[in-house]
């Protein structure tokens, strides 16, 4: 799929993922939260099918099995799995269980630092990889 279509796909489904949140929030529905967040977990879904995709790929071609590339699908594989947590957590907060927000929120602590950090790092790799092959081409 192009990344057009990947960008169009996404901004579809954060459209209706968003319109059920209006309706819900508005009183129009009494569905539950759960059902609410059905296009998120779709959406999650495919990153899921997709990233196993690319990591059966990248094993198939690749003659080490743990380069950058093998390792980042692991790290988005594992990024995945702790917004599915935090989405399910805040469906169980949201439908008025008692668990307390600070557990709800674990996930959410647990990635995003890591994730500020790899894309940080992947902002310096490029402008690195760039500096060496104007280096080497001088």
């Amino acid at each position: 799929m192009a990344v057009l279509h990947r960008a169009l796909f996404t901004w579809f489904i954060t459209l209706i993922f968003l319109i059920l949140i209006v309706l819900r929030l508005d009183q129009r529905v009494r569905w539950s939260w759960f059902i609410v967040f059905v296009p998120m977990w779709l959406y999650d879904c495919i990153l899921l099918v997709y990233l196993i995709f690319l990591m059966g790929s990248h094993r198939r071609t690749s003659n080490d099995r743990w380069q950058r590339g093998a390792a980042r699908h692991i790290f988005c594989f594992v990024g995945l799995i702790l917004k599915v947590t935090a989405e399910i957590l805040l469906c169980l907060k949201l439908e008025g269980s008692i668990l307390n927000l600070y557990y709800v929120m674990i996930p959410v602590w647990m990635g995003l630092p890591v994730l500020t950090l790899d894309v940080f790092l992947s902002l310096f790799q490029t402008d690195i990889l760039e500096f060496c092959s104007n280096i080497r081409d001088r």
